[in-house]
């Protein structure tokens, strides 16, 4: 059985202001692509495939489009829920889905599988929504569910009641945050800080695959526990990470192979940094005239309207960070110190200036007019 392993679609998500959905739509379109090529049995699309609880209608008919897509190839569909999606808005369709396409919603149903026959015989897909623990500990009375690693344990307890009772090879998919993850920039904005929500990999053991959504980018914990990451790029953290799917095959005994299916991007992300005036050069603009940019200036102030002389270059400039390069502040004095050793008022806005310039204080013609600024405050004083 050939398996394609996809996650974290986040339809209707946007990008620094900018809709997604036609970008997305380009790269859902070669997925199918890959399907059909791939001759793909089975499409499995781990958790968020939404990425709000109530997404707008051009969302629904992208997620209608492809489904209805990917079904015409021949595959069978199984989608479960993830943290983002609103697992009743998702699931609420299920029971009107055409033939081979499985929407997994519902914490009570885990343990009882999808089974998909092949040549060598039956293969038991076990999908396990997102669960918070907070809500799903109702359903299991008997259990301490404090966390998603006590969760996901006690749940995968269950598919492995499940795989005993139904001989044959297994997939369990999940949305969750997995222990040997890669921390990386950029991981998935989601993902809690410490360790209460992050789930032993030997939380896993027994089928023959695991299919994990919910990190961005591709991550193999081993050989059969991977996360496939989202189509898409969404944020700049992403943008050396490649986009695309796991292509798993199964034979007789289980596991054979898995392979990496690049997918398009649309438009490329890139970090330009430098002065603002570096960034604006010829051979830059020359090179990412089209591509989404984030812009980096080192200039020691603030330039005016930045995004304003960054757009009329770059028209897809999406992002302007101003971080001072601090190379040659050299003094790690305080800004406090600073002000405590001051004694004159041009001393006092000198601190200031090295203070909120990242160590760079007044220019020359700057010296000049803080200068003549004070010296006509003293005369008026002195006419009062």
């Amino acid at each position: 059985m050939r398996i394609l392993h996809t996650s974290d679609w986040h339809i209707g998500r946007t990008f620094h202001g900018h809709s997604t959905m036609d970008a997305l739509a380009e790269v859902l379109g070669a997925l199918v692509d890959q399907v059909r090529e791939n001759a793909v049995d089975v499409v499995i699309v781990a958790g968020d495939v939404f990425d709000s609880a109530t997404p707008a209608g051009p969302a629904y008919t992208l997620l209608g489009d492809t489904l209805a897509d990917l079904h015409a190839t021949g595959a069978k569909v199984i989608v479960t829920s993830g943290n983002h999606d609103s697992a009743a808005r998702l699931g609420f369709q299920a029971r009107m889905l055409r033939d081979g396409i499985h929407v997994i919603t519902d914490p009570l149903s885990i343990g009882a599988p999808v089974t998909i026959d092949d040549a060598d015989g039956p293969v038991h897909f076990y999908g396990i929504p997102y669960l918070e623990p907070a809500i799903v500990r109702r359903h299991w009375g008997d259990v301490v569910l404090r966390t998603q690693a006590q969760t996901m344990a006690h749940v995968m307890d269950l598919v492995r009641d499940g795989m005993a009772t139904h001989p044959g090879r297994s997939v369990t998919i999940a949305h969750c945050f997995a222990a040997g993850v890669v921390a990386t920039t950029g991981l998935e904005r989601e993902v809690r800080q410490g360790g209460l929500d992050v789930v032993p990999l030997e939380v896993f053991d027994g089928p023959d695959y695991i299919a994990l959504g919910h990190i961005h980018g591709r991550q193999q914990l081993s050989e059969r526990v991977r996360y496939s990451g989202a189509p898409l790029h969404y944020s700049f953290g992403e943008q050396h990470k490649e986009r695309g799917s796991w292509l798993v095959d199964l034979d007789a005994s289980g596991l054979v192979d898995v392979a990496w299916l690049a997918l398009p991007v649309p438009r490329r992300l890139i970090t330009l940094t430098g002065t603002l005036d570096e960034i604006l050069s010829a051979a830059n603009v020359t090179a990412h005239a089209d591509d989404w940019v984030c812009a980096v200036y080192t200039d020691a102030v603030p330039q005016h309207e930045p995004m304003r002389r960054l757009r009329e270059r770059f028209p897809f400039c999406a992002l302007v960070q101003h971080q001072p390069d601090t190379a040659d502040a050299g003094d790690e004095t305080s800004y406090a110190q600073r002000l405590r050793s001051a004694v004159t008022d041009v001393e006092r806005i000198e601190a200031f200036l090295v203070h909120v310039r990242a160590g760079h204080g007044a220019t020359e013609r700057e010296s000049e007019l803080i200068r003549e600024v004070l010296d006509d405050r003293v005369r008026a004083e002195a006419l009062v």
